[in-house]
């Protein structure tokens, strides 16, 4: 992680206005605050970047029908030093081989795997991102910025091959993938016996897309072109690419095995999109596969606790990072629940960056969609959570009250790390809380996203009064 000092000076200026200043804020309390005298020398901003806890968070680097269509190869080459320095450790690409729709498509209408944008087909020779040139034009500067690269993979069903007559579905069907039928590589060419159902696997497992083409991962051929051999999807990703790590798209649509099997190939990072809010079914999952996955069950607490039902409490709720935080790829959006006027599976812009602010000061692996990222309302406060949850966002998980529109939460101070508390709200005034305990003693703490002027000392025991600002958030942690 590069560090960056780009926002102390604003804090230092902060505290030389503020003091022990409170905002000018109503403020809604059912208690007295006790006023503690602060030490007799003015207390400063610690420097977060003292403290790297060797986290990182992933840039989801797309959002769904990017433009401009051709350039979005050079235009995240033309980020990630910003990404970089901001603290981000891993890129997570659209699919980068060519689909169906050509140029025109997010490659996951997957069509040629090893097409990469150099081959004249489906009306085009290159895809909506670019050229292979351009690609791995991408990934050098990613590499050369100490940020891994990872490819999304889409391994349930093709699409975009030629017509022939299939006799176990008895019709005609699109599953001739060769140099004429939307295979223009010429490598892993397929037929449908490659296809659900075969001479081999008679009984058709379904599939929720693109029945007809659902690539059957028991064949011995099939596994050899995806991941088994030396010319493999996998090893041409990773060896002649220079991919990193993967996305696997879909799961659902094929057995866990298959990941592990790919994994145990090629290794490095890997993430599955099991689109599922139960923590229990992600878990087996992880138990089943030994990778990561997104943790949809925090993704719909959160929608639940500032959306749908507007009650914090449903932030104590199961979650996957709970059980397994090394596991759990925490999300606030994608490229699915960001399109079509998704409103089932959605937070609201004006609830996003305190959702941010869960995901970036609680375990788990935090992923930042790049629409919000880009968002200039957005992006100081999202750089700023990012390098506290680079920096202090560690130690053991507490929360220390929550109600229906607030939520406090500590990450306990280590012998090498101060820890932070967060504190949520989501009601329309800003709000104090009394007798919080914390692990600083007669120390004085302070804000560290800018949301608040309030900086108060704790007494002998760690207690303290905090504050949050209306209908949003703030993250204490100490002063030196």
């Amino acid at each position: 992680m590069k560090n960056s000092n780009l926002f102390y000076p604003f804090f230092v200026s902060l505290l030389l206005l503020a003091g022990c200043s409170t905002n000018d804020d109503t403020v809604d309390t059912d208690q007295e605050s006790e006023t503690v005298d602060p030490p007799p020398v003015e207390a400063q901003p610690i420097n977060l970047a003292d403290y790297d806890n060797g986290s990182g968070v992933m840039m989801q680097a797309f959002y769904w029908d990017v433009e401009p269509v051709g350039e979005w190869w050079d235009l995240l080459a033309e980020k990630v030093d910003d990404w970089a320095d901001t603290g981000v450790n891993r890129i997570w690409l659209p699919v980068a081989t060519k689909g169906q729709s050509g140029a025109g498509g997010m490659g996951y209408d997957i069509s040629d795997y090893f097409d990469f944008g150099e081959f004249n087909q489906h009306g085009s020779i290159e895809t909506r991102f670019g050229s292979r040139e351009e690609l791995e034009n991408l990934i050098s500067k990613a590499h050369e910025n100490n940020i891994e690269v990872i490819a999304d993979i889409v391994i349930n069903h093709n699409s975009g091959g030629g017509i022939e007559w299939n006799p176990y579905r008895e019709k005609y069907t699109y599953t001739v993938f060769n140099k004429e039928h939307g295979n223009a590589s010429g490598k892993f060419n397929r037929d449908f016996e490659n296809f659900y159902p075969n001479s081999t696997s008679p009984n058709d497992p379904g599939s929720l897309f693109y029945e007809e083409t659902n690539l059957d991962h028991n064949q011995e051929y099939v596994q050899d072109w995806l991941w088994a051999e030396d010319y493999s999807v996998a090893k041409y990703y990773k060896n002649e690419i220079g991919f990193d790590g993967w996305r696997f798209d879909y799961v659902l649509g094929y057995e866990p095995w298959v990941v592990k099997e790919w994994m145990g190939e090629v290794g490095g990072f890997a993430v599955a999109e099991l689109w599922d809010g139960n923590p229990v079914v992600l878990e087996n999952y992880i138990e089943e596969t030994g990778v990561a996955v997104f943790d949809f069950a925090t993704f719909y607490k959160l929608d639940e606790a500032f959306d749908r039902n507007d009650d914090l409490t449903y932030l104590t709720g199961d979650m996957v990072w709970k059980t397994y935080p090394d596991k759990a790829v925490t999300f606030t959006a994608n490229h699915d629940t960001e399109k079509d006027e998704n409103e089932d599976n959605f937070i609201a812009m004006e609830n996003k960056m305190k959702a941010y602010a869960f995901i970036l000061t609680h375990p788990g692996y935090p992923t930042i969609f790049y629409s919000d990222y880009e968002n200039e309302e957005f992006k100081s406060q999202l750089q700023q959570l990012i390098l506290i949850n680079n920096t202090i966002a560690t130690g053991d998980v507490e929360v220390l009250y929550v109600d229906e529109d607030e939520y406090i939460m500590k990450r306990a101070r280590t012998p090498s790390n101060p820890g932070l508390i967060l504190y949520l709200n989501t009601n329309g005034n800003a709000k104090i809380k009394d007798n919080i305990d914390t692990d600083w003693n007669l120390s004085r703490i302070m804000d560290y996203t800018g949301n608040i002027e309030y900086s108060p000392t704790t007494d002998k025991d760690g207690n303290v009064s905090l504050r949050a600002p209306a209908n949003g958030y703030a993250v204490y942690s100490l002063m030196k």
